[in-house]
């Protein structure tokens, strides 16, 4: 029998899409994410198989495993192969719940028969456990992610789960001692942890697909359920459920489904059965059953890690909200119940033989029922170590512990543990990233010899260095650095009366502008800069002022030498004559190449016509 591919953990990450957001670590209710070089991924053995973090991938980098191709390779053995549909498909299928049934025929399964089978065996053993002792404070295994979450984290209630099989199992078991050992089974419904029930439990059943496998599937085999739908559904072409249809047994699905169909949950009043759905209420309550062991009173409780139920599992190919999907669920159950057609009554020797056996009548299966999964590896840390952790992430003191949850964890304490843990890097702390990029800015900006400054589209200072208030402001370098820290925010028109040339930049297409800029008395080289279009424009300011006035002295000294020259070319202008007028035109043409304007002139931009100057 085959059993899906143990080597591939039913979710897994697609390393190349895989970015930067932690979503995925947000989501994880057992933060079971390890981030490694900015990559998330699943860690095996903590998983619980929920799908919050497949559900919650942005850019779909959570993938969950197809088993398609294993279910195809079951059908060409020409065993007879047999669906186990989940009941969940009347919500999942809603407009086409007969056409699914023909194309699932199509697809070369010998027959279909409803989970929900399995699902009455179980009631009927819960009622009659309830029967005989009068009440019944187990935990259900209808879902397997519950199961996985009991094991892995809270391994001291694993005697309080039932110790009859999931309503799957129980069916696959039915399926062989009605079909015989030799039939394929496979499973179609709306949860990833039911592909670690087949990897697990081999045979009950061999395989597990999700409804977004099975999509998938239709479409290669370009199966549109809407056209078989309007081409006309007969009986023939659905053919009959086996051993028969389901009955109430297919509101298991939804939240309270399951209690619903016990004898004792007929009453609206009772307390001895109690639906909890949604893995932190999950959680919450399994963490009252620690503190509380020994409750005189603790009822059945149906605990499903999806939020409202089955309806609403991770494998589910498209969204409708839980009120439809329970909508849904509920009509096609009535439909099932209020019609003449006969429906699935429970064996009572079969039911009696699964109270007694358990996880027995699952072949080879411990009484686990195959879930061999040892706790979590969760390590410990000592008050010093975790103190030592959060000062290496930037935490130096309490007020530095913002708890923002930017991480995904919970609290930069939470945060601390995964790094030591190695589940986490110190690249998750936004605001250490923050904090770190600003002080890279700041270093930059302080150690930069020229004048910078970054404003914001209201042209209001985000950040400027000490050379540029030495240059607008006049302040030195003693108090500069205290005036730093008090200028951003602070309009730039204070410090500069050609705030307008900002403006302009913030309309132009980033392109960056160079200019000249007397001010003062100064000669300063201006580069204009955008850090984000339409947001942010920056802008540098070189004083080249120092350099004009050596290049003033050069000229000064170039001009004696020409007029003493000029003496003697007068002198032995005979001996010269045409030469030495185009002597005296060259050396006044280099005068003028190095005459600059004197620092009397207007204040203002002009454009730099020589931009091959370096700043």
């Amino acid at each position: 029998m085959g059993n899906g591919n143990p080597k591939l953990y039913p979710i897994y990450t697609e390393l190349t899409e895989c970015r930067d957001c932690y979503k995925c670590v947000r989501a994880c209710p057992v933060k079971s994410i390890q981030v490694d070089q900015g990559r998330a991924t699943v860690v095996r053995d903590r998983c619980i198989s929920c799908g919050k973090c497949v559900d919650t991938c942005p850019s779909h980098a959570k993938k969950i495993r197809d088993d398609v191709y294993l279910a195809k390779q079951l059908l060409k053995t020409h065993k007879r192969v047999i669906v186990s549909l989940a009941p969940s498909y009347a919500s999942e299928f809603s407009e086409t719940p007969e056409a699914v049934l023909v194309a699932l025929r199509r697809l070369g399964f010998s027959d279909i028969s409803e989970t929900a089978i399995g699902a009455s065996l179980v009631s009927a053993a819960i009622d009659e456990h309830i029967r005989r002792t009068g009440s019944c404070d187990w935990i259900s295994t209808a879902c397997p992610s519950v199961v996985e979450l009991v094991h892995r984290y809270h391994p001291h209630l694993i005697g309080r789960l039932s110790p009859i099989p999931s309503p799957l199992q129980c069916h696959a078991a039915y399926l062989r001692h009605l079909y015989g050992k030799d039939i394929g089974i496979v499973f179609v419904g709306p949860c990833i942890a039911k592909k670690v029930e087949a990897d697990h439990s081999p045979g009950y059943p061999d395989i597990a697909l999700t409804f977004r496998e099975l999509r998938a599937w239709f479409d290669e085999e370009h199966l549109d359920l809407t056209l078989l739908q309007q081409e006309g559904i007969t009986e023939e072409s659905v053919g009959s459920m086996i051993p028969a249809e389901a009955g109430e047994s297919t509101l298991y699905p939804v939240e309270g489904g399951m209690v619903a169909t016990f004898a004792v949950g007929k009453d609206v009043f009772q307390d001895k059965a109690v639906s909890v759905s949604g893995v932190a209420h999950v959680i919450e309550t399994l963490e009252d059953l620690r503190a509380n062991p020994k409750d005189a009173h603790a009822p059945f409780l149906e605990l499903l890690n999806c939020e409202g139920g089955c309806i609403n599992g991770p494998g589910k190919s498209r969204f409708r909200s839980s009120a439809v999907s329970k909508g849904q669920a509920i009509r096609f159950t009535r439909t099932r119940i209020v019609r003449e057609r006969p429906v699935f009554v429970p064996d009572a020797s079969y039911v009696s033989e699964l109270l007694d056996k358990g996880y027995g009548i699952l072949e080879g299966s411990s009484q686990s029922g195959g879930f061999l999964l040892g706790p979590a590896p969760l390590a410990k840390f000592t008050e010093q170590e975790i103190a030592k952790a959060l000062s290496e992430l930037g935490k130096i003191g309490p007020g530095d512990e913002l708890n923002c949850g930017g991480c995904g964890y919970n609290s930069c304490r939470d945060m601390a543990i995964a790094y030591l843990d190695g589940m986490a890097e110190p690249e998750m702390c936004v605001t250490r990233m923050r904090k770190l990029a600003q002080s890279k800015i700041d270093v930059l900006l302080r150690t930069l010899p020229m004048g910078v400054v970054i404003v914001d589209r209201h042209l209001d200072i985000v950040d400027c260095n000490i050379a540029f208030l030495k240059l607008f402001a006049g302040i030195d370098d003693e108090l500069g650095s205290d005036a730093v820290d008090k200028v951003p925010g602070l309009p730039l028109q204070r410090f500069v009366p050609f705030h307008g040339e900002f403006a302009q930049q913030f309309d132009t297409s980033g392109t960056n502008g160079q200019y000249r800029l007397h001010f003062k008395g100064k000669f300063l080289k201006v580069i204009f800069f955008t850090i984000e279009h339409h947001r942010l424009v920056g802008a540098m300011f070189q004083d080249i002022t120092t350099p004009t006035v050596r290049r003033e002295t050069v000229v000064k000294k170039a001009d004696a030498v020409i007029r003493k020259s000029l003496e003697t070319v007068q002198q032995i202008a005979s001996l010269l004559g045409e030469n030495a007028a185009e002597t005296e035109i060259t050396l006044n043409s280099l005068i003028d190449a190095f005459q600059v304007p004197l620092g009397d002139g207007p204040d203002g931009f002009f454009i730099d016509t020589d931009q091959r100057g370096s700043v």
